[in-house]
C-alpha cells in the first residue's frame, strides 16, 4: 500500500455519469464542504487516481491522509466529519433502519441501473431491468403520501442514494405513468428543487433531463 501525500483540501474523483459518485456529491453539497471535484473519464483515469485507489475506480474521496473508495462509507464519513445538518437519524433503531434502506437500494435498484448503462448486457436483460425499475417505482409511490422524504420526515442519506437514480430514469429509458405515481412525482420535485441537489449536478448530468 503506497504512501498517501498530504493534501490541504478535500479531493473527490467523480464519474461523469455515475450515480454512485452523484450520491456522494449530494452529501458534499448538503454539508457545504469545500472540495475539489475532478471529473474522471471512464476510459482515461488519471495516474494519481491509479496510485490512490487499489481498484482504480470512482468515486474516490481523499481527505488529507485518508482515501475512501466506497460510496456508502464516504457518505457516512462525511456525515460524521461534518455533523450539521445530520443526514442520519439520532436514535440507533432509526439509524439502523435508514442503513437497511440504503442496503436495499444497493441490492435492488443499483444493479438494475448498472445493467442498463453497462452496454454489455443483452437486449433482453436490459429491457427486463427497465421493466423491473418501472414496476418497483410504481409500487413504492404511495409511501410518499405519508412522509415528505424516503420513509422519513427529514432529508437523509437514503434520499441521497435514491435521488440520482430517479434523476436518471428518462436517460435510462424508464417511463413512469404520471397518474399512478403522483406522490412519487411530488417527492421528486421536492428532491430535485433542493439547493444541494441542484448544486451537486455536473453539467453532463443536467443534460440528462433537458
Amino acid at each position: 500500500m503506497g504512501v498517501v501525500a498530504k493534501r490541504s483540501s478535500m479531493t473527490f474523483y467523480s464519474g461523469r455519469d455515475d450515480h454512485y459518485s452523484h450520491r456522494v456529491r449530494i452529501v458534499l453539497a448538503e454539508k457545504g464542504v469545500s472540495v475539489d471535484v475532478i471529473e474522471v473519464d471512464e476510459d482515461n483515469h488519471p495516474e494519481e487516481l491509479i496510485d490512490q485507489n487499489p481498484y482504480n475506480g470512482v468515486p474516490t474521496l481523499i481527505d488529507r491522509d485518508l482515501v475512501l473508495y466506497e460510496s456508502k462509507v464516504m457518505m457516512e464519513y462525511l456525515d460524521e466529519r461534518f455533523p450539521h445538518p445530520p443526514l442520519l437519524p439520532v436514535y440507533p433503531v432509526a439509524r439502523a433502519q435508514s442503513r437497511l434502506w440504503m442496503y436495499r437500494v444497493e441490492r435492488e435498484w443499483a444493479p438494475l441501473v448498472d445493467t442498463i448503462v453497462s452496454g454489455t448486457a443483452t437486449k433482453k436483460d436490459t429491457e427486463q431491468a427497465r421493466k423491473s425499475l418501472r414496476e418497483s417505482f410504481i409500487g413504492i409511490a404511495p409511501i410518499f403520501e405519508d412522509m415528505p422524504f424516503f420513509m422519513n420526515e427529514e432529508f437523509s442519506l437514503v434520499d441521497c442514494c435514491v435521488g440520482p437514480i430517479l434523476w436518471r430514469l428518462p436517460s435510462l429509458g424508464v417511463d413512469l405513468p404520471e397518474k399512478q405515481i403522483k406522490p412519487l412525482s411530488a417527492y421528486m420535485d421536492r428532491l430535485f428543487n433542493r439547493d444541494s441537489f441542484r448544486d451537486s449536478l455536473l453539467e453532463s448530468e443536467r443534460e440528462l433531463r433537458r
